[in-house]
């Protein structure tokens, strides 16, 4: 199976570069590298074959390739009636080599002769080619694009025979079913179609990203008691983008099934499969290369329904042998891996696009874990031998270190320091041509430019965090993680890579249980919930998931488990409190103020000490009172005094003294006469 584009910036594009053997004996390995190229190399010298660049290898680069299959030549061999013209046709097609664009068309490469042998373009597709598969009866190749169409080419005449719409999204990836009947199409949701009419037969679930494998892995159905129309009772697989779970359907006569009936769970994102055909209950052999360049090897019978994901039986590394500290092992990335034709060895392609090593290993250990030591240090210089007249043999000299794309440890050239003042200074002094105002402009602007795309690499929040993960810098992390702008943690969160997810969960983990900083916690708290709900969707297809946040979900379980406590005790608390302060607020008022308005006391001998203990304490209070009303008993006895003097020169005449002293007794004057008389003196 053929690898999608990885050198496309759509985060949902397939990983990987495109990459097949070819079929039967897997003679020749082919690969579309990033910048246009397509190179052949023979799987068994490890000898680049071919190599052929494109006119317009950088605008259209290569995002697909098929081999033609073999069964054209055998079935060629066997139909002696044909033209010569036909049959040297046909022939030529089991050499051909389909190539599928990012601008829509489909080149058919000739490995014999070393050059293109034709192009399909004509009422082809508008957009990026994402799949191609070819017929292995007639020759037609089917190819599906982001332009939602698929496609039936006609080899011979170079036209489309054929074009309808597969789905309302773009169609990933396609499959033609053993029969040559059917065609599997595959967006985000998986089509089984008739290619005779063009109707669909069957719809299934499919992922939730697109899909980028999709073949079948059974011959004939498991149960053989009932008739075989060519696809009922078939199983097929499929793998999607940044999905770590394979899938595996039944084609069922009803169309109520749409789910799959049993997946496979690997490590990474697969970025190439490749797998034995199942013939009489034979158990399917299966090869998943993930992009943390692992090989993962399943070996399983299809039969029914298994509700739990089945695991590897082996998983093969490759990694550099140690020399001490200074240099530790370092892991070499897989890059593809095939069946051989025995079944029983496995080709892997292991190292750098741009020089692969192509081994092949028997499959004779029954350990669940193989870690192979190879030392690729003297590969990594081109080494090509005269195949081909084209390509030439670059002189190389053995001293010189030759940096390649994609290689650990290389790095890009560094640019010369900018020119220092001290020129323009040293050219005054000679005499020479001094430099215009304009010139010293421009050459401002540009160190002004240079110096602030600088600064925003070096302060760039997603870039930086992912390199404090890898590295495990703690001042990094420390300058990303402390920041209180939420905003500015969300749209980190968003773009930052997909592998950086689970290292950051874990990094936030280890901030919560107080290894360093409680500030650092209470801020990784934000972090936490942004990345969980941001990439909630990844993390779900995650298989290990629980064992990976193992440590995080007991945390977050034992917080939980006092917080119900907590909020009956808070409740608890308010109700205190709250009856507290109302009573102290009622303790601090004053009481209302009230005087009397008028007081009446009786005079007693028995109360003489009481009135006097009384007069005591109120003599403050009652002295404005008291001259008030001694003002107005002093002016009331005048007037009585002279109505007294007056009546008693009346009495005196009339003889009515009695009278007058009764009156006396009766107003109170005969008390007040000595107060009066010390008043007046």
């Amino acid at each position: 199976m053929a690898a999608g584009g990885g050198g496309s910036c759509d985060p949902l594009a397939p990983a990987g570069i495109p990459c097949a053997f070819s079929p039967v004996s897997q003679a020749y390995f082919a690969l579309a590298s990033s910048d246009g190229h397509l190179r052949v190399w023979e799987t068994a010298s490890n000898r680049l074959h071919q190599e052929y660049v494109p006119s317009a290898h950088l605008s259209g680069t290569c995002t697909c390739l098929a081999w033609a299959p073999a069964r054209l030549q055998a079935k060629e061999s066997h139909q002696r009636k044909k033209r010569k013209s036909e049959a040297v046709g046909t022939c030529d097609q089991v050499d051909l080599l389909a190539l599928g664009t990012a601008v829509g068309s489909i080149l058919l490469y000739s490995t014999v002769k070393g050059e293109l042998h034709s192009k399909l373009i004509s009422g082809g597709h508008e957009n990026r080619v994402n799949c191609i598969q070819w017929h292995q009866d007639n020759g037609c190749i089917y190819s599906c694009s982001d332009d939602k169409h698929i496609v039936e080419w006609s080899t011979q005449t170079c036209k489309v025979k054929c074009k309808w719409k597969g789905d309302n999204s773009s169609v990933s990836s396609l499959c033609i079913s053993p029969d040559g009947k059917m065609l599997l199409s595959a967006g985000r949701t998986i089509k089984l179609w008739v290619l005779e009419t063009k109707e669909v037969y069957r719809h299934f679930t499919g992922h939730a990203t697109p899909v980028s494998s999709l073949m079948f892995t059974t011959v004939r159905p498991p149960n053989e008691s009932q008739p075989f129309d060519g696809v009922t009772g078939l199983y097929f697989l499929s793998g999607a983008v940044h999905d770590r779970l394979l899938n595996v359907w039944q084609v069922r006569s009803e169309n109520k099934e749409k789910s799959a009936v049993m997946s496979f769970t690997v490590t990474d994102e697969p970025i190439y499969v490749d797998l034995t055909l199942s013939e009489n209950k034979e158990p399917v052999k299966l090869a998943v290369v993930c992009r943390d360049g692992q090989v993962h090897l399943f070996e399983h019978i299809l039969n029914g329904h298994c509700k739990k994901p089945l695991t590897s039986n082996c998983t093969i590394q490759i990694a550099t042998p140690g020399k001490g500290k200074k240099s530790p092992p370092k892991p070499i990335p897989i890059l593809a891996a095939g069946f051989c034709s025995d079944k029983m060895s496995l080709l892997l392609v292991y190292g750098s696009w741009f020089q692969p090593t192509i081994e092949r290993v028997a499959l004779n250990s029954k350990e669940t874990h193989i870690c192979l030591e190879r030392d690729i240090s003297n590969c990594w210089t081109p080494k090509v031998e005269t195949a081909v007249t084209k390509v030439r043999t670059p002189v190389i000299n053995s001293e010189a270190k030759v940096l390649v794309p994609g290689i650990p440890g290389h790095h890009a050239p560094i640019k010369p320091p900018p020119p220092q003042p001290k020129e323009v200074e040293n050219k005054r002094k000679l005499g020479g041509n001094e430099a215009t105002i304009e010139e010293r402009l421009g050459a401002m602007d540009i160190d002004k430019k240079e110096r602030k795309d600088d600064f925003l690499q070096t302060n760039s929040f997603p870039v930086l965090l992912t390199q404090g993960l890898e590295s495990n810098d703690f001042e990094m992390l420390n300058k990303v993680l402390q920041t209180r702008n939420l905003n500015l943690i969300k749209k980190t969160v968003l773009r930052m890579p997909l592998h950086a997810v689970i290292p950051l969960l874990q990094e936030g983990t280890f901030h919560i249980l107080g290894f360093l900083f409680f500030s650092s916690a209470v801020l990784m708290v934000q972090w936490l919930k942004c990345v969980l709900t941001v990439h909630a969707s990844y993390l779900s297809t995650l298989p290990d998931l629980v064992h990976q946040l193992g440590t995080l979900y007991q945390l977050m379980e034992s917080r939980v488990k006092t917080f119900q406590k907590l909020s009956h005790l808070h409740g608890k608390l308010i109700l205190l409190i709250t009856q507290v302060t109302a009573s102290e607020k009622t303790k601090k008022m004053p009481p209302p103020g009230q005087k009397a308005k008028l007081v009446y006391e009786e005079e007693s001998s028995e109360e003489e000490s009481d009135d006097e203990i009384a007069e005591k304490d109120s003599d403050d209070n009652w002295d404005e009172d008291e001259e008030e009303k001694d003002s107005e008993k002093d002016e009331g006895v005048d007037e009585h005094n002279e109505e007294e003097d007056e009546d008693a020169e009346d009495k005196e005449e009339n003889g009515e003294d009695r009278d007058v002293s009764s009156e006396k007794e009766l107003n109170g004057d005969s008390d007040l006469e000595p107060e009066n008389e010390s008043e007046e003196e």
